[in-house]
């Protein structure tokens, strides 16, 4: 029961989206703007700022990096053999390759392990934030309209204010510089409107989606890779890295988490298959509540 009380905030944020755009109407690429260049940069710096950057940093960041790469492959031979498209190759990257270890994977680590849990969990959630805001927005910008070569693309990326939020909080912690509390309010009120906000997007979008149009194959796709592929690859990488075996657990789950919110944010600020990533998201989350409890049982 515990489990399933922490996915009640989440459908909920979800449905509030899905009836605001039902009954009002928004313009979602504007709010996934504000969040993707204001909100979502100010969540990070703060982040950084106030966690020291320790050891776990360094191996939490291979191991990110390491399953990003591992799946995309697998998204590149899958779309090799299929024939698909770059902008279809992209969007089935960011349906995925990206979990969703912040407001869905914190809290399961707390339930699961504690404060310990939880502290490993909020800095896998900041690194998967650098990972998805570069790595995921380089394949955002390729796959989109405007399309380009990898210096174009990789010259969207450099423009992104999030790494340069991580990178502030970074120089901010170690030179010892100090934010009076009235300042430090502002970020934590900003900061901390980024996730639900995002959460708001994906259930607007998914207002605006008809689900005769979504391909059923690619989502079928997604959902191994997300759900199945990803936590077995995750034990591999976890099992060749110097951490504790608490670290170890909560790398493999928060693997198999669904995919990652922020995703739908960026399909639809660089029109990469909006439609797609959003599904990829809704679905594997639904169906996380199947996937996890059998995780749960092999790994724990």
């Amino acid at each position: 029961m515990a489990f399933f009380n922490v996915l009640i905030p989440v459908f909920a944020i979800f449905i509030l989206g899905y009836i605001g755009e039902k009954k009002i109407g928004f313009d979602p690429k504007s709010i996934s703007a504000m969040s993707l260049y204001i909100m979502t940069p100010v969540l990070v710096f703060k982040t950084f700022y106030t966690n020291i950057v320790n050891i776990d940093y360094l191996y939490i960041t291979v191991f990110a990096l390491t399953l990003c790469i591992a799946l995309i492959l697998i998204i590149y031979l899958i779309s090799y053999i299929r024939g698909y498209s770059i902008k279809e190759k992209c969007g089935l990257i960011l349906g995925s390759v990206f979990m969703n270890n912040g407001n869905y994977g914190t809290p399961v680590a707390l339930l699961l392990f504690g404060a310990a849990g939880f502290d490993y969990a909020v800095i896998l959630m900041v690194i998967q934030t650098i990972v998805m805001a570069t790595v995921g927005i380089y394949f955002a910008a390729r796959g989109s309209d405007i399309g380009g070569g990898f210096k174009d693309t990789l010259g969207v990326v450099m423009r992104m204010p999030i790494v340069y939020g991580a990178l502030a909080g970074w120089l901010f912690q170690v030179t010892g510089i100090t934010i009076g509390s009235s300042f430090m309010t502002t970020i934590d009120l900003v900061g901390n409107a980024a996730i639900p906000t995002i959460m708001l997007v994906l259930g607007m979008q998914l207002a605006k989606i008809s689900l005769k149009n979504v391909e059923r194959e690619k989502i079928l796709y997604a959902v191994m890779i997300k759900l199945a592929a990803a936590p077995v690859i995750a034990w591999g990488i976890a099992y060749f890295l110097p951490v504790d075996t608490l670290l170890k657990q909560l790398m493999v789950i928060m693997a198999g988490m669904p995919s990652a919110a922020n995703t739908t944010m960026y399909a639809i600020q660089f029109n990469t298959e909006p439609e797609f990533v959003s599904v990829c998201t809704f679905v594997t989350t639904v169906l996380s509540l199947i996937s996890l409890p059998v995780l749960f049982a092999f790994v724990l």
